[in-house]
């Protein structure tokens, strides 16, 4: 039995090797370059499988007419939402839970850099940066800008200041402006850069401003003084090619006693001692609130408790090991007066990563132009920006052989679970991927929101994953409305997922300042199978801590929220 068997094997191993040619040895190598390939390449996946399987947790019980109620998975049901940055004041116990905290609060943090465990100071700062052009870059040093924000808040306070209107574009200046309003008791009103004056004019009527802060020459001040007389006082924030002109003098025939300045004429009139130390903070005095316009052109008011939560809502929404950290360096390609924008500025700063200022941000820059002179790691911008980088990279890397490598790439994201490594295949290929950023790539993550009140651009789950794979960083993916500082949901930061069948991605679960619910509404109902229904949101960042979005979503199986269009 057993020489039968060894005959026959005999027999089968001379059959193969007798036959064996070129063709074969090519099939075998194949074979097993393919099964080396797979074991050194594969890796455990960025986030358990069943952590994106159920992404927010619904209440026990709903309202008739309604849905259940979602939170994030960090702030459970029965469990306060996220309202605060826990800051702790000198002599408070470890172990007590801090104030939420005012914008005050985050600029101070700047200030005194990072704090470990025990609250110690342990010297981490970040820096801040402007952007002029593609090759110069200036730092300006933290002690300054603390002296312009007291200063600046000193100057319109006593010429009786109460409303101060931010026509500006990204710049220190816009920051400086905004912790100025916080601890000098002013009101911020943050006007979109670059309108037509009939349209600031109407703006300024509406939010019934003052003061106004704005970049030298970019209104005509004859008309703002005949069409809005209540504006008391004007401070130019002048660039370094208009520096040698007159910007203090009234024009004849203007009217009206406006007090015309210049930012850099407050700052440097004042002895070099002024201004160096930050005003006693006084808490029973009421906080004031900081006013914004909707792409609408809706005045909305957020009180800083809105903010702060928004804020704290980024800072806790994210996994530990992808939050902002003193070695990242922030780039808002979005403008500062969009909300989203604001916050997650907001966070890179109480975070003390380093902040890179660019005037050219705005709706639809350049992706590639904004970020030259600097290498950031994190960014924000719209869909519409990312929409050209993608259509861009897509003509640039249409060959067949780069298809082969993205249909690898694409395996290990959405199959692996995992951002692909740069392999010997994909290196000959990166000359042709957006060059963001100086040098070598930094980028690791970027932050996209769909703008309610917006005709934005909607991109798709494929979308995300081709510019994970063109760009190199993981990218969150969120729903922002004028009525909820930060976001009201966003994607979770390892969701590399694809569904094929979905024209625009899902927008993630809520937030951990946030909580949504649906009211049915037409044919959208809630059913013991579906929540579905017009959105509402309700928490510490809500503007009115409860508000309706006005559009229609539901609620997917993974507990994530897809939005009809808007």
């Amino acid at each position: 039995m057993f020489d039968n068997l060894m005959l026959k094997l005999d027999e089968v191993v001379t059959g193969i090797l007798g036959e064996w040619d070129i063709l074969t040895t090519l099939i075998l190598g194949s074979i097993i370059c393919f099964f080396i390939y797979n074991v050194l390449s594969s890796r455990d996946p960025d986030a358990h499988p069943m952590l994106l399987a159920r992404q927010a947790q619904a209440s026990p019980v709903r309202q008739e007419g309604e849905s259940a109620v979602f939170r994030s998975q960090s702030a459970p049901h029965g469990m306060p939402l996220n309202s605060g940055l826990n800051v702790k004041d000198p002599g408070d116990s470890k172990w007590s839970r801090g104030r939420d905290g005012d914008l005050r609060d985050v600029w101070r943090r700047v200030v005194t850099g990072k704090l470990d465990k025990d609250g110690k100071e342990t010297g981490e700062k970040g820096k801040i940066f402007t952007i002029l052009g593609s090759e110069k870059v200036i730092e300006h040093e933290l002690a300054d800008i603390n002296r312009q924000i007291n200063l600046i808040g000193q100057s319109i306070k006593q010429n009786g200041g109460k409303n101060v209107a931010v026509y500006l574009p990204n710049s220190v200046e816009l920051l400086a402006t905004l912790f100025a309003c916080a601890f000098y008791d002013l009101t911020a009103i943050l006007v979109p850069y670059d309108l037509p004056i009939k349209k600031i004019i109407s703006l300024l009527h509406e939010s019934k401003a003052d003061t106004v802060v704005a970049a030298v020459g970019s209104f005509p001040f004859g008309v703002m003084t005949k069409s809005y007389p209540a504006l008391k006082q004007l401070i130019w924030v002048v660039d370094e090619g208009s520096k040698h002109m007159d910007w203090n003098e009234v024009p004849k025939g203007t009217g009206g006693p406006v007090n015309v300045s210049t930012w850099q004429e407050i700052v440097q009139d004042a002895a070099p001692s002024a201004g160096t130390d930050l005003p006693v903070i006084n808490r029973n005095v009421p906080l004031t609130k900081v006013l914004a316009f909707s792409p609408s052109s809706k005045l909305v008011e957020y009180s800083q408790a809105n903010i702060i939560a928004g804020t704290a809502g980024q800072l806790s929404s994210v996994p530990t090991s992808q939050r902002f950290t003193p070695a990242d360096l922030f780039l808002p390609v979005d403008s500062l007066t969009n909300i989203y924008a604001l916050v997650l500025t907001l966070a890179a700063l109480y975070s003390n990563s380093s902040v890179a200022l660019n005037s050219v941000a705005g709706k639809s820059p350049d992706l590639v132009l904004a970020t030259k002179g600097v290498a950031p790691t994190v960014i924000v911008t719209s869909p519409e920006v990312l929409s050209k980088v993608l259509s861009e990279a897509k003509a640039r890397m249409a060959s067949p052989i780069y298809k082969i490598v993205h249909w690898f790439q694409t395996r290990a994201l959405i199959e692996d679970g995992s951002m692909p490594n740069s392999t010997i295949f994909s290196r000959p290929f990166d000359s042709l991927r957006p060059k963001l950023g100086s040098g070598i790539s930094k980028l690791r993550t970027i932050y996209i929101s769909e703008q309610i009140e917006e005709q934005s651009t909607h991109l798709s789950a494929q979308n995300l994953s081709d510019l994970r794979i063109y760009t190199g960083a993981r990218i969150i993916y969120a729903l922002a409305s004028p009525l909820v500082a930060g976001a009201v949901t966003q994607t979770s930061v390892f969701d590399y997922r694809v569904d094929q069948m979905e024209k625009r991605s899902h927008l993630g679960a809520p937030t951990t300042c946030v909580e949504l619910f649906f009211k049915d509404k037409g044919q959208y109902t809630t059913t013991e199978i579906a929540s579905q229904g017009e959105i509402y949101a309700r928490g510490p960042a809500v503007v009115g801590e409860e508000a309706d979005l006005g559009i229609i979503g539901k609620m997917k199986e993974d507990f994530t929220l897809s939005v009809q269009p808007f």
